[in-house]
């Protein structure tokens, strides 16, 4: 075993409990207008960017992430043809909906383009040439003023956004009120796709207030997790629609919606995933169940 490097990076889920990374190489440190950003080297999962002291994605670990976050909705969704991506600067998001040959058009909205730039410097492989893509298009401003104001719906919304930390970007994008004009851009038959926080039981707060949140603005919700890696632990997503439930689905019917699609290089999810993903523990379901707090924007939930 090699002797430890003496520089780590200690991320903290709580006050009380945090996960170590030796790094072997600080590549980038610095503060943009809307958050803090680390891009690190670690032997052990590779390049990684954090965000205000959140690993976000490792280059070891970031299919299963990006894979659990897009492939679901996208597949069970019978023909996507126009895409929204709120946040997912490094433009892996945008790499796994291209998989798909009926979209048509793709729209990526993030805030802080110094993030995005960083991303493509330092974590090419990531995107994989995405951001050129001539069905992709890119705007940096606020998504919230974008989507309110704006006249489009979309087949598919991606919420691909950091934890909503105290002074973070993204934390009046987890409120009933947001999620209510989400529903209003989404097609009658579309489904919108969340990152939702932890799954640990001892931190399901956050995923459960915004499953609950999104229950105020959709008739469908569904929680599901994967275990990450680089994460440390089983990390939480939903998808929320008007009509469309992911748990008709059978594995079968999911393996010949890629086949059919000519998607057969993916690294994590097929039909057999899917049913693991949203086979939710009966203490999670519990759990959810539980809490069930509302998230507004009076009042935000900040997480550590």
């Amino acid at each position: 075993m090699k002797t430890p490097p003496w520089k780590w990076f200690i991320e903290y889920t709580h006050p009380t409990q945090a996960h170590m990374q030796a790094v072997e190489n600080l590549l980038y440190s610095g503060k943009t207008k809307y958050q803090n950003v680390e891009i690190i080297d670690t032997e052990f999962y590779g390049r990684c960017l954090i965000l205000d002291g959140k690993i976000q994605s490792a280059e070891y670990d970031e299919y299963i992430y990006h894979e659990a976050l897009v492939q679901p909705a996208m597949t069970f969704h019978p023909a996507p043809r126009k895409v929204i991506v709120v946040g997912g600067g490094e433009g892996a998001v945008l790499r796994e909906i291209l998989r798909h040959p009926t979209v048509e058009h793709i729209l990526m909205v993030d805030i802080d383009r110094e993030v995005v730039e960083l991303c493509k410097k330092y974590l090419p492989e990531w995107s994989q040439g995405a951001f050129e893509h001539p069905k992709v298009r890119v705007l940096y401003q606020d998504a919230r003023a974008y989507l309110e104001n704006s006249k489009e719906n979309f087949d598919v919304i991606f919420l691909d956004l950091p934890e909503p930390v105290d002074g973070g970007p993204a934390y009046l994008l987890f409120t009933r009120e947001f999620y209510q004009i989400v529903a209003a851009r989404l097609q009658e038959d579309g489904i919108v796709a969340v990152q939702a926080g932890s799954f640990n039981p001892r931190l399901i707060e956050c995923h459960a207030a915004v499953c609950h949140t999104l229950a105020t603005a959709f008739p469908i919700v569904r929680p599901y997790s994967v275990f990450i890696p680089s994460y440390d632990t089983e990390w939480g997503f939903a998808v929320a629609a008007k009509t469309l439930d992911p748990l008709q689905f059978s594995p079968a019917e999911i393996d010949k919606r890629l086949e059919e699609r000519k998607i057969s290089d993916l690294k994590f999810y097929d039909g057999e995933t899917h049913l693991s993903m949203f086979s939710v523990p009966k203490h999670i379901r519990q759990a959810i169940s539980w809490n069930k707090r509302i998230i507004a924007d009076d009042e935000p939930l900040l997480i550590y």
